[in-house]
């Protein structure tokens, strides 16, 4: 194509154009959806995908869902060919036939037809609360295949011609514990697609099918440029980094996330060789979420501002054995895959940081922390999914950020008065762990803390990580703190939990779950750390007195608030001499 026949100022249109109308399907998903999962949580991701079933746009949402698109429009491509009209939508979450991630992620997609012509797809992906399975919330850590983890729906029409397909709808009704939330998100998805199908027509009416075809094109190939000259500007070279999930059970196995980054010129390979073999539990984490982890990781390197199409996806290859932790094979279970993908950014931005650390971020807290579970309450049953987030590790020049969602989400903590409003749930404790965040130069971010009481009887199943391997420091910085989970019964007894249990646990009436959440890692030798930051951080109290003296070397006179300079200097001097 001739760069003479793309007007520049014309292409920031469309291309603006194409976002907007991503970000307004994922608000519309937001504003319609039943369940907290979707509605607060806010666990769902929008896409544009053009004729071809590429990527054009994608909503603010989760970056670790985004690149699932591109392999599940690959499906409907093979599936349906050119067979699809006009009213069509379609619906699916199979990992392994679909292209999906989990079963609990349910997929719905949607033609878009101007004047006859397919002009692209709308593509909502959600979290719904129940999909059936062994435990509510359809996500347990023990199921060793997929069958036991829900309804597993292969790309199936849910409308055909504008007419909805209601044996499907029956059937997802009577397979989940909370068919009111699961049947309203769905709407909540097609109606995100009613949305996008009149953004685009109104695009393709505005500039004609041939030329916004023309323009998409040029978007990609702008998309491809900018990735291509952000990897040129890194040394080329063969880089190693491995990182753990703290493995299954009361007696944990560590599992190795191992990868190998080359590059080369313009282009970037991403290999797990080396990586753990799949498990005979449901963290296993299907292909996509990896290939989304590392694209996401790859596109932190870049300073400048990418379009969110599928072009920038050009320039990096991604590469993992079949059968290992992170490409299993059918018919492995993958309910809480999610841990890996978060695992997956970490040990990449531990390469990288070998070669950019300016660029790179100190270990997060592992990604979400997830309670779910049920029960019966006042003879009505009930459905509690509870992804709690989070904390970064640091970086140059930062500070690790306290109370946000892991940097490869977009992800909310429930609101108490909500959780406390929609669950028999107390929420008696939330807030931040002193002298967690990993010590450096720039300190990582603080744990979180976070108790709920069962006002209900409840069975329910952890997922959690981060406790035997904490998340990491950089360039002199130290890691953060472990995580913790502890279950404490009304009568005072009390049970450290796992991690990774593979079992569920029985609450009663009463008992109180604790959740401590790992600290980010420093970036930077701690005793490079300015007085003043340190002194801040004792005022606000995300540093204690002692911490301060044990980690930063610095001293505090008698009123606790101001630094004794030569005492700090005398603190820090021996430390330096004796090395420590």
């Amino acid at each position: 194509m001739s760069p003479a026949k793309i007007d520049l100022i014309t292409l920031e249109v469309i291309r603006n154009a194409l976002a907007s109308t991503a970000d307004e399907m994922a608000l519309i998903v937001m504003r319609s959806a039943y369940s907290p999962v979707v509605r607060d949580i806010m666990d769902y991701s929008t896409a544009l995908c053009d004729a071809q079933g590429r990527v054009i746009a994608q909503g603010l949402t989760l970056p670790i869902q985004l690149c699932s698109f591109p392999r599940i429009m690959g499906f409907v491509r093979e599936r349906f060919g050119t067979s699809l009209n006009k009213g069509d939508v379609l619906i699916a979450n199979d990992p392994y036939g679909s292209g999906g991630q989990h079963l609990p992620d349910v997929y719905i997609l949607k033609p878009i037809f101007v004047d006859d012509r397919l002009a692209g797809f709308a593509a909502t992906v959600a979290h719904h609360t129940d999909l059936g399975g062994i435990v509510p919330g359809s996500v347990a850590i023990y199921a060793t295949e997929i069958q036991q983890e829900g309804l597993r729906l292969p790309l199936l029409k849910l409308y055909e011609e504008g007419k909805p397909v209601d044996p499907i709808f029956r059937i997802i009704e009577a397979n989940t514990r909370s068919p009111v939330e699961v049947l309203g998100d769905i709407r909540a998805q097609i109606a995100a697609c009613n949305v996008a199908e009149e953004g685009l027509s109104a695009l393709v009416r505005r500039y004609g099918a041939e030329t916004l075809d023309r323009y998409i094109d040029a978007l990609h190939d702008h998309a491809e440029a900018i990735m291509r000259d952000v990897i040129r500007a890194l040394p080329n070279g063969v880089y190693h980094a491995t990182d753990y999930i703290d493995g299954l059970g009361e007696n944990p196995e560590p599992l190795a996330i191992a990868v190998t980054l080359t590059v080369a010129d313009d282009t970037i390979d991403i290999d797990f060789t080396g990586t753990a073999g799949q498990v005979e539990a449901s963290i296993n984490c299907p292909i996509s979420l990896p290939e989304s982890a590392a694209f996401c990781a790859i596109r932190c390197l870049s300073q400048q501002d990418i379009p969110n199409c599928e072009g920038y996806l050009r320039p990096i290859t991604v590469r993992a054995p079949e059968g290992c932790l992170v490409n299993p094979r059918y018919p492995a279970a993958c309910g809480a895959r999610g841990v890996v993908g978060y695992r997956v950014f970490d040990a990449i931005m531990q390469a990288m940081a070998q070669v950019i650390p300016e660029r790179a971020i100190g270990g997060s807290e592992g990604g979400p922390y997830l309670l779910a579970g049920g029960g019966t309450c006042e003879g009505r049953p009930f459905v509690l999914n509870e992804m709690v987030v989070g904390t970064w590790g640091a970086r140059a020049g930062k500070d690790g950020i306290e109370g946000i969602s892991n940097p490869a989400a977009n992800l909310s903590n429930q609101p108490v008065e909500m959780v406390e409003a929609d669950m028999p749930v107390e929420v008696l404790r939330y807030g931040f762990v002193p002298d967690s965040g990993g010590p450096g130069e720039f300190r990582g971010g603080l744990a979180f803390i976070r108790e709920f009481r069962f006002l209900a009887d409840a069975r329910f199943t952890l997922r959690g990580d981060r406790r035997d391997h904490p998340p990491y420091g950089f360039a002199g910085g130290r890691g953060g703190a472990p995580s913790a989970h502890l279950l404490i019964r009304v009568d005072g007894g009390s049970q450290p939990l796992p991690t990774m249990p593979m079992e569920s646990f029985d609450a009663r009436r009463g008992d109180v779950f604790r959740l401590t959440g790992a600290g980010g890692g420093g970036y930077g030798a701690p005793l490079a750390r300015e007085c003043w930051r340190v002194a801040e951080d004792v005022r606000e109290g995300k540093v204690s007195i002692d911490g301060a003296l044990r980690d930063y070397g610095v001293v505090f006179q008698d009123d606790g608030a101001t630094v004794d300079a030569a005492a700090t200097a005398r603190a820090r001097g021996d430390r330096v001499g004796s090395g420590a």
